[in-house]
């Protein structure tokens, strides 16, 4: 399921017809792929630009999937990916991609534009286990982006078992969800 507004370089036009039209304006990057300068990016298109190198077998997760879900303004530099089939993979993964080789959960992941992406729950989830200070800031853009987030990613890891740095996450996710307006946590700051 391809977009006509993704141009991807020997489909429709040449790498250097597609950095000719980037040269004159015609057209910015965005991803692997490039759009029209005056097109609205969506996840849609997000997703479609990494068409060429997650194929049918590999999900976006942890950055690579907040930068869909557009909490991110700019993709990764290294994508980072796991198996969207249950099967080991017996392909060369590029040095672009931060391969975890892990099946994803069926039900933790959505198809966008042709491409299987960790749901925004399942990516707030991951990105809160990982202590590091940019996918701090991407987790706190993506639960600000939908109302309970932090909550549902709060009852996907309690349902999920032991996982690493599951306590710390936990504690994370629930500061999120004390900055919704209308939480409990939220009123008890405010006075």
């Amino acid at each position: 399921m391809s977009s006509p507004f993704l141009y991807f370089a020997d489909e429709r036009l040449s790498q250097a017809e597609l950095s000719a039209a980037r040269l004159d304006g015609h057209l910015v990057e965005l991803g692997d792929a490039y759009i029209p300068a005056d097109a609205v990016e969506t996840r849609e298109l997000r997703a479609g630009s990494l068409r060429g190198i997650l194929g049918e077998t590999l999900a976006a997760t942890h950055l690579s999937a907040a930068w869909v879900h557009g909490a991110l303004h700019a993709p990764p530099a290294r994508h980072t990916v796991q198996r969207a089939v249950s099967r080991r993979l017996h392909q060369v993964i590029g040095r672009r991609l931060l391969y975890r080789d892990l099946s994803v959960d069926p039900s933790d992941m959505m198809r966008i534009s042709g491409v299987w992406v960790t749901d925004p729950v399942r990516t707030l989830a991951d990105l809160s286990r990982i202590a590091d200070d940019e996918y701090a800031q991407a987790a706190r853009l993506l639960a600000d982006s939908v109302p309970g987030l932090a909550a549902g990613a709060m009852a996907w890891l309690a349902s999920h078992g032991a996982l690493p740095n599951k306590r710390s996450a936990l504690a994370f996710l629930r500061g999120l969800a004390a900055r919704e307006p209308g939480s409990r946590g939220q009123d008890d700051v405010t006075r």
